[in-house]
């Protein structure tokens, strides 16, 4: 399985960006899908996560302001940032992970920079 991400960039304090994600191969066993991010010095954090009925759980970090969701026909999922500060500043990666035969599969990470 392979994980395509896009939509990283820099983008100025308060502003928006648009993450997606496409995996290669659509699941119709449980799964989960969802964003991590790492800034530098830092470990790898949950941002968002979606499940294949929609279940969705954010850190506290950006509830209210980044929202998840999933396109399954297009095997897409999207993480939507708004009112975006300078801590939000990492590599975001992708992950999808499979529930009934467990397995994780990560994307190749996409930066996004937060300037003051």
């Amino acid at each position: 399985v392979q994980l395509q991400a896009s939509g990283g960039g820099l983008v100025q304090a308060g502003g928006s960006l648009r993450l997606s994600c496409t995996a290669s191969e659509r699941f119709f066993s449980a799964n989960v899908m969802g964003w991590y991010r790492q800034a530098p010095g830092k470990q790898r954090e949950l941002v968002a996560s979606i499940s294949n009925v929609g279940n969705t759980n954010y850190a506290d970090s950006v509830k209210g302001r980044f929202t998840i969701s999933r396109d399954a026909a297009k095997k897409t999922v999207y993480l939507q940032m708004n009112s975006l500060n300078t801590e939000d500043t990492a590599v975001y990666y992708c992950n999808l992970r499979l529930l009934v035969r467990p397995a994780d599969y990560w994307g190749q990470g996409t930066q996004v920079t937060v300037s003051s």
